[in-house]
């Protein structure tokens, strides 16, 4: 059964990298590679958008957070939803400034400086965030053919990774994302009817879970909600990601209609997982005792549906992951190449150079990643701590620049620094522990502060300055 499942997933992904390697052969430029010519219809930005945002932090993170709190966990996706919605506003002002980064438009509205440390921040955070989707997708793996060793299955799967990202870029990336969105749409709502079944239906997972579980308000303190719900909220505000793909789009009016049609997609996907692995849970429970909780939903594919069933179920966890790691590492790649080699070391740049570096970069990044994913499995703390760093450095001068004029560049800069340093400092001196407060709280206030009363004390001095 075990067998079944792998060779299902390798298959798929034999698959992927097939549609990779015809599409490489349309990559001559750098728009090419970084923002497919800007060629997406709604539909296949929809897709790509939302195969990117559902990742390891929804199927594992969110999943072992059902497992400990039970359908309280209801309320993660909160806070992207509200992201996405506000996103909407801004996707058509996103792709009228033609741009291939969203550093590009930190320069263009603030300044050079703005550009730099937003690279750092990306970097940061979606290296970061592609390391932990190896983890994963090594855990799916191993779960399908235990016989492999985990650290193998983690080359292994860094290297699948690696080449299909290097391969075509988003000229690749955006039209198979277009079929693991479908592969996960169609997963589970095949999978859920089914394990509600097999659970014997409320009642039975009542008799299973503890009353707490049940609930819909109460486990999960609003001190705790809030560093759940602000850090994806944050990203997704600001996320490089989405905004390459605002930046691919056709038109300004495509790019709004994707984002709108991938606010219901979000609500659909992030609902279904954690209804889906509470009922796991009771099929799981084991008294509370399951040594990777965020695993359930690969568990009981494994241990409770037909083999059928249960390898559409593990190849929609892979898909799940490597849309995200995949698209998480094109996005770093493009902004060194563009917003640091390109823009300060060789600006006349051939595009045929500018393409291999891109490819070069992205295996660097790679590599470095894999590094990253020997050091932590704990998926949803490493996701939290990835969001927050861009969230609160890159998101509110990100967000400014495009709905508030008197934001300034060094009001901007100041909010950058202050939001990465807050989050560094909080979780790495010990204060989270000691407080019980999340870094994102007091980052984001100190973030928000920085740009608005800085930006302010400059416009008040430029005032003074003119009227003199």
């Amino acid at each position: 059964m075990n067998s079944a499942y792998f060779w299902t997933i390798v298959v798929y992904l034999i698959f992927l990298v097939g549609i990779g390697a015809i599409r490489s052969r349309g990559v001559e430029r750098q728009e090419d590679f970084s923002v497919a010519g800007r060629q997406l219809g709604t539909f296949v930005l929809f897709g790509t958008m939302l195969a990117t945002w559902i990742g390891t932090g929804s199927i594992f993170g969110n999943a072992g957070k059902v497992y400990e709190v039970g359908i309280a966990a209801w309320i993660l996706p909160l806070g992207a939803l509200v992201g996405i919605g506000a996103l909407s506003f801004l996707a058509a002002r996103a792709r009228r400034f033609e741009a291939i980064t969203v550093q590009d438009i930190l320069e263009t509205r603030y300044n050079k400086w703005a550009r730099i440390l937003g690279v750092i921040a990306l970097v940061m955070t979606a290296v970061t965030i592609v390391s932990y989707q190896y983890r994963a997708a090594a855990a799916v793996i191993n779960l399908t053919m235990p016989s492999l060793d985990f650290r193998l299955a983690v080359i292994i799967v860094a290297a699948f990774i690696i080449v299909y990202t290097a391969l075509a870029g988003m000229f690749s990336v955006a039209y198979t994302d277009v079929a693991m969105g479908v592969t996960m749409i169609v997963g589970l709502l095949i999978t859920l009817p089914y394990l509600w079944s097999t659970a014997g239906g409320y009642q039975g997972i009542a008799a299973s879970l503890p009353p707490d579980h049940l609930k819909l308000i109460g486990p999960i303190g609003w001190v705790q909600a809030l560093g759940y719900i602000l850090p994806p909220g944050l990203l997704v505000l600001g996320d490089a990601n989405m905004y390459q793909r605002f930046f691919s789009a056709q038109t300004e009016g495509k790019a709004r209609a994707a984002t709108l049609w991938l606010l219901v997609g979000v609500a659909y996907m992030e609902w279904m997982i954690i209804l889906t692995a509470w009922v796991a849970s009771a099929l799981e429970w084991r008294g509370g005792e399951l040594a990777q909780p965020g695993r359930v939903i690969a568990y009981v594919a494994r241990d409770h549906l037909p083999v059928w069933l249960g390898a559409l179920v593990m190849t929609t966890i892979m898909a799940i992951i490597m849309s995200t790691a995949i698209s998480y590492l094109l996005v770093p790649a493009t902004a060194l190449i563009r917003d640091i080699y390109q823009r300060f070391i060789n600006p006349q740049a051939s595009e045929k150079r500018l393409v291999w570096l891109l490819r070069a970069t992205v295996v660097a990044l790679g590599a470095v990643a894999y590094v990253i994913s020997t050091y932590s499995d704990k998926f949803l703390e490493v996701a939290l701590r990835a969001y927050t760093i861009y969230g609160t450095g890159v998101t509110p001068s990100l967000v400014a620049a495009f709905i508030w004029p008197r934001a300034t560049a060094a009001g901007a800069v100041a909010s950058i620094v202050t939001g990465i340093a807050t989050t560094l400092i909080w979780e790495f001196g010990g204060l989270g522990a000691q407080t019980g407060i999340d870094p994102v709280i007091p980052a984001i206030i100190l973030s928000v502060l920085a740009l608005v009363l800085i930006s302010l004390f400059g416009s008040s001095q430029k005032d003074g300055r003119s009227s003199n």
